[in-house]
């Protein structure tokens, strides 16, 4: 009798592990991977002209894009050299917020 009740709580334990498992997938994996790939799609639609916010807050707008360097103005005829990478999707979505499509 005993031993069916043990048993009974691995099953129960086994189950909550899961679940918590399943939990933690739904609500940091996924939607990191989801974040991940806007902020690539995101850097490959960078063009000339666009405004955007580097990971460290500096605006300004592109002026040249040249494979993972990005020439950015950020004053009267002053430019920064920065990779793709340091431009942030989120920041640049805070700061200019994307036009809606209608």
């Amino acid at each position: 009798m005993t031993l069916l009740l043990q048993s009974g709580d691995i099953f129960t334990n086994g189950f909550f592990m899961i679940a918590m498992l399943a939990v933690l997938v739904f609500t940091m994996i996924i939607p990191q991977r989801r974040r991940s790939k806007q902020q690539k799609t995101f850097m490959a639609s960078l063009a000339k002209g666009q405004r955007v916010v580097t990971a460290s807050g500096i605006l300004g707008i592109i002026d040249k894009v040249e494979d993972n360097i990005i020439t950015l103005n950020v004053g009267n005829k002053t430019y920064l050299q920065i990779t793709k990478n340091a431009i942030s999707k989120e920041l640049t979505d805070a700061i200019y917020p994307p036009k809606a499509e209608a």
